[in-house]
């Protein structure tokens, strides 16, 4: 046993550490600070759980909590009341945090960046937030927040679309696009969402699932990490493909696409007391769809009742990866009279999503190896058949099974311009900054992202930067243009997804493959 004493958040602390300990274990564990998230532990790749170490950011789960003995570590909880207030009402005033998982270490990292007199320059912001993945903002509405502090302003009437927000009707709003309930305010900024991991009574032992398949239940994560006997952070060599070919036809547009990681950052989680029922993995956020059927509550109850104890159980990183859920890859055409055929990844309800946009096309399912697939994974299906066919026809805008509609164009410079139509918008900000976000992911999807999977199914790239997800430099700027209707609120982002992949890749000529591995931000 090795003792560890340091200064947390202005006071003086001592851990007990019976196995090999990381900063983040220690701050989650012992310690009780949950402002800071473990996303990709041990891989040090997400940023969810960076703090300052003597002044210096650090990402947590990488440093060994021996490194930090005898100095000064701050959380986001260890900031300035006042400091940690004006970068909550930046993020609130701008969309910048949506579940809130990543945002208390990005502003960690911002403020370092504050400090050093650094926050004013936009290049500097866009450097820094390499460090961190943020999947629903889509970068724009943070590199604004930090603006808004850099300047020393808060957020005006413009952006705020009334001075005075009415912010559960922005949790609505919130709610429809993320299809889960969802709060907005400065706890979310600060982390505060009620994340299952987060939840937990104190005392509650922690389970993770072994290299071979088995559920380890132990009292502390450090040990229980060890006792999995998993390699954590592999990126594969081996070439993302495209599993299904394009079948024969008269087609004007054709399109293939491979397995695609969905990147939510919160791993899938849930806790259970015996006899209980467990806590929901989805908390302040609905993954884009990619836990509405996740096995952990269950995993949870089950251990619960067998050890008689409240029990966490978590997927890692990789295990999200591997066993979590993907969008079914496929392949089609489409002729100019909107008629054509789909060759798709066998999936229940893919079917029927895509009919719901495009009944006149032939759909088949064929069996393909790889990792889970679901219909509820953003758009799947629906999307690429509603893209094909106005890809052949050229219609210009884009209408989803929501009844929302979305359309967007490409400028010289790379920027994005998107319109988006999907009844009362109930809060301008929110609206806005998840359209972003689905313009980002849209972005991305059409032009980077891909995993590795072989022919016998199995997944190879296991890390969350090996995912292609665009970085903030590589981000264009994405200008949102909202149409007000009278009809009720609808979810708006997933028709501006829809919307945004078709004009990338009208911009970039139709190729048949996706990713094009072509970059839009010049």
């Amino acid at each position: 046993m090795e003792t560890v004493s340091f200064r947390l958040d202005g006071r003086d602390v001592a851990v007990e550490a019976t196995a090999p300990m990381s900063l983040l274990d220690a701050l989650r564990g012992p310690l009780g600070v949950t402002s800071v998230k473990d996303g990709c532990s041990p891989q040090g790749q997400c940023g969810c759980c960076t703090v300052l170490v003597d002044g210096e950011p650090r990402v947590a789960c990488v440093t060994p909590l021996r490194r930090v003995a005898g100095r000064e570590v701050t959380s986001f909880d260890g900031l300035d009341t006042a400091v940690a207030t004006t970068w909550c009402d930046a993020f609130v005033g701008t969309g910048a945090s949506q579940c809130g998982f990543c945002t208390p270490g990005i502003v960690v990292r911002l403020e370092w960046l504050r400090r050093r007199g650094s926050l004013g320059d936009a290049a500097a912001v866009e450097r820094s937030l390499a460090a961190h993945l943020c999947r629903c903002t889509g970068w724009q509405s943070i590199t604004e927040a930090a603006e808004l502090v850099a300047e020393g302003r808060e957020p005006d009437a413009a952006e705020r679309d009334t001075a005075e927000r009415d912010l559960d009707a922005a949790a609505r709003r919130a709610t429809i696009e993320g299809r889960s309930a969802q709060a907005v305010g400065a706890h979310v900024v600060g982390g505060r969402g009620g994340f299952a991991a987060d939840t937990a009574p104190p005392g509650a032992r922690v389970a993770l699932r072994g290299a071979e398949g088995e559920w380890l239940v132990d009292d502390g994560i450090a040990a229980l990490r060890q006792r999995t006997g998993k390699v954590q952070g592999r990126h594969s060599t081996a070439t993302a493909t495209h599993p299904i070919e394009v079948p024969d036809g008269d087609w004007v547009a054709t399109l293939q696409t491979g397995w695609v990681e969905p990147a939510y950052l919160e791993v899938d989680t849930s806790w259970c007391a015996p006899g209980g029922d467990p806590a929901d993995p989805l908390a302040n956020g609905g993954a884009f769809g990619g836990k509405v059927r996740s096995p952990v509550p269950a995993i949870a109850q089950q251990l619960a009742d067998e050890h008689a104890r409240t029990v966490v159980a978590s997927w890692s990183r990789e295990d999200v990866v591997r066993f979590g859920p993907k969008r079914p890859p496929l392949a089609g055409g489409v002729a100019a009279d909107g008629t054509g055929r789909i060759l798709v990844a066998r999936c229940d309800g893919i079917v029927d999503a895509i009919h719901s946009v495009a009944p006149q096309l032939e759909v088949v399912e064929l069996d393909v190896a790889g990792p889970p697939r679901s219909v509820h994974v953003r758009g799947a299906g629906w999307v690429e058949a509603a893209v094909l066919i106005a890809a052949a026809t050229g219609a210009e805008r884009i209408v989803s099974p929501d009844g929302s509609s979305a359309s967007a164009t490409v400028a010289d410079d790379g920027s994005l311009s998107v319109t988006v139509c999907c009844g009362d918008p109930l809060d301008a900000v929110v609206l806005r900054s998840y359209c972003i976000g689905a313009a980002h992911m849209a972005l991305g999807w059409v032009t980077s992202e891909a995993i590795a999977v072989d022919e016998a199914g199995e997944v190879h790239d296991l890390t969350i930067r090996s995912f292609g997800i665009l970085k903030a430099s590589d981000t264009p700027r994405i200008d949102v243009r909202i149409e007000a209707d009278d009809g009720p609120p609808r979810n708006g982002s997933d028709a501006v997804f829809a919307a945004v992949a078709l004009a990338v890749w009208r911009a970039q000529g139709l190729p048949t493959a996706w990713p094009t591995g072509i970059a839009l931000r010049p």
